[in-house]
């Protein structure tokens, strides 16, 4: 028996029909020539090092089997690929294992497996949105001339909403700010 793997990247918008019609064709083709599928995985999407067909994405799939026959399957595959899944197969590549290889490997995490955060968390990361998370209120010394003496006042604080930054609000804000602070 011959053991042969295939890593077949797709299109990154498969559908889990379409997903299944390839695995079908796959498994049919291969007991054609009487061999069996071992496995039959999908990866997952991963951003590309290029673009393939105009696409930073792409889908994995790895699937594994073993065959009696030796070249005549390969060139069936590859026929298969090529014209009845050309819009859904972007790349593939044909590998021959040895028989004593262990099957066992190590998938990279995939953009499907990595944990998302929400999106005003990462812009606040970066710098692009203000933070109105409350800080402890802030005290200004102010000299009041009838007793003589210096007192602490909290700092008045205008709260708004987190806001992208925007250089022309920012400014004005900036205005009004002083402003506020020259009638005081």
């Amino acid at each position: 028996m011959f053991r042969y793997e295939i890593l077949i990247l797709t299109i990154p918008e498969i559908t889990k029909d379409e997903a299944s019609t390839l695995e079908f064709q796959v498994e049919k083709l291969v007991n054609q020539f009487k061999g069996s599928i071992i496995s039959f995985e999908r990866w997952g999407k991963y951003r590309l090092a290029y673009p393939v067909r105009k696409n930073d994405y792409g889908v994995y799939f790895l699937v594994r089997f073993e065959t009696e026959k030796k070249q005549s399957i390969i060139s069936e595959l590859n026929t298969l690929f090529s014209v009845k899944f050309s819009d859904i197969v972007m790349r593939k590549i044909v590998s021959k294992l040895d028989d004593n290889q262990s099957l066992e490997y190590q998938k990279p995490p995939s953009l499907e497996d990595t944990p998302k955060r929400h999106i005003s968390s990462f812009l606040e990361e970066k710098g692009l949105l203000k933070s109105n998370r409350s800080k402890a209120p802030e005290k200004t010394k102010k000299y009041e001339k009838s007793t003589d003496k210096v007192v602490e006042e909290p700092v008045k604080e205008v709260s708004a909403p987190a806001q992208p930054l925007d250089e022309k609000k920012d400014s004005e804000s900036k205005k009004a700010a002083v402003e506020e602070t020259k009638k005081v």
